[in-house]
C-alpha cells in the first residue's frame, strides 16, 4: 500500500530523541520532510547517555507530538504504546562501535531483543509499515566498487553483528508472517545534534577547545558522508512507497579517507596537524565502506542535495555555536569511527 508520504499517519519512533531519531522527528512535525505532515507521532526513547530530551526542544510544544521514555526491550511498554500507530520508524539502537567491542550485551539486548519486542507488537497490532532503520556496516568492508542490496552480510565488530542480526530478524518476519517490513541501510551520518562519540562531533568539539584529537592507524579507512537531513528525507520516501520485504540503500555520495576527513576538520577549526596524535587501530577496523543507491534512486527519486563541503561548514559551525548542547556531553573518551 502506497501512502502519501506522511499525510494522516500516526507513527512511532524509536529512538527518536537520539542523533538521527531526532532530525527526523523535528521534520516530520514542521513539515520539512516530502509530503504533509504527519496527523501524530510518539517517540519511545529510553534516553541513555546518547538520547538527549533537548534534541526535541523545537518541536516540545507540538500537540501532534508525544513523548515516552521507555525501553524497546520491555514488552510491556511497547503494549502500551504501539497500538494506534500506522507506522514505526526503528532508530532506537546502541551503535558505537568502540563500545561495543569493549562491551557487547547492551547491543545484543537493545539490537536484536529489542528489534524483536517491536516485530512482534508490530505484528499483533497490524501495523502498515515497518522501517527498520541500519547500516552499512552489516557488511563488513569492501576493498573496491560498492555493495548492492543483495551483498551477503559480513559483520566485523559485535555492533554490527547486532544490527545485521536484527535486519535479519526483521525481513524475516515479512517472509514468514507477512509483517510490512522495509529495511534501510545507510552510510556514515553527520551534521547537528551528533553525540560527541562519534568522529566528527568528536574531532570539532576537541579542536574547538584547542586539544588535540585521535587518528586510528594510518587514517587510510574510508567512509561515505550522508547528511542527516538528506537522510530523514530518503526515509519519508521509504515509508511511502519502499517495498515490503525490500532492502534499500542511502549513501551521500562522498567517500574520502579519515585522515582527509581530519584535514579537512582542521582547516574549518584554524588548526594544524599537530593537534592530531596518531594511536593504535582499533580491532577489526573495517577499511572501506561504500553503498550503491541506484535502487532509492530509480524507485523513489532519491539523492543527495547536501554537498559533504557545505554540510560539514554548517555542521562545524552549529557545535561552535551551540556549547551548552555538546560541553555537559563531551566527558566521555572516544575515538574516531
Amino acid at each position: 500500500m502506497r501512502r502519501d508520504y506522511l499525510v494522516g499517519m500516526r507513527l512511532l519512533v524509536t529512538g527518536g530523541a537520539g542523533f538521527i531519531g531526532c532530525r527526523f522527528v523535528r521534520a516530520a512535525l514542521s513539515g520539512e520532510l516530502p509530503g504533509p505532515n504527519c496527523d501524530g507521532l510518539t517517540v519511545l526513547d529510553k534516553l541513555t547517555y546518547a538520547g538527549n530530551r533537548r534534541n526535541l526542544d523545537p518541536v516540545a510544544a507540538n500537540p501532534r507530538l508525544r513523548f515516552v521514555r521507555g525501553d524497546i526491550a520491555d514488552p510491556r511498554i511497547v503494549a502500551e504504546v504501539l497500538p494506534g500507530h500506522d507506522a514505526v520508524v526503528h532508530f532506537a539502537a546502541e551503535t558505537h562501535v568502540d563500545r561495543s567491542i569493549r562491551a557487547d550485551a547492551d547491543f545484543l539486548t537493545t539490537n536484536v531483543l529489542g528489534t524483536r519486542v517491536l516485530l512482534e507488537t508490530a505484528l499483533r497490532h497490524g501495523v502498515e509499515k515497518f522501517l527498520h532503520v541500519s547500516t552499512d556496516e552489516v557488511y563488513g568492508s569492501i576493498p573496491a566498487g560498492s555493495w548492492d542490496e543483495s551483498a551477503r552480510l559480513d559483520p566485523n565488530s559485535p555492533y554490527s553483528a547486532a544490527k545485521a542480526g536484527s535486519d535479519m530478524l526483521a525481513l524475516a518476519y515479512h517472509r514468514t508472517h507477512g509483517l510490512p517490513v522495509v529495511v534501510s541501510r545507510c552510510s556514515n551520518n553527520y551534521g547537528p545534534n551528533q553525540h560527541p562519540e562519534k568522529v566528527i562531533p568528536h574531532f570539532v568539539t576537541r579542536l574547538l577547545d584547542g586539544r588535540t584529537v585521535p587518528l586510528y592507524g594510518d587514517g587510510g579507512n574510508v567512509r561515505d558522508w550522508l547528511h542527516v537531513d538528506d537522510h530523514c528525507r530518503a526515509l519519508a520516501l521509504l515509508l511511502a512507497g519502499g517495498r515490503p520485504g525490500e532492502t534499500y540503500h542511502i549513501g551521500g555520495g562522498t567517500e574520502i579517507t579519515n585522515r582527509e576527513l581530519t584535514g579537512r576538520l582542521l582547516a574549518l577549526t584554524g588548526r594544524d596537524w599537530s593537534s592530531v596524535v596518531p594511536v593504535e587501530d582499533r580491532k577489526g577496523h573495517d577499511r572501506r565502506y561504500s553503498l550503491d543507491i541506484t535502487k532509492i534512486s530509480r524507485e523513489l527519486g532519491y539523492a543527495p542535495r547536501i554537498t559533504f563541503a557545505d554540510g560539514l561548514a554548517a555542521t562545524v559551525s552549529w557545535y561552535a555555536e551551540h556549547r551548552g548542547w555538546w560541553e555537559p556531553l563531551s566527558t566521555t573518551p572516544a575515538l574516531a569511527s
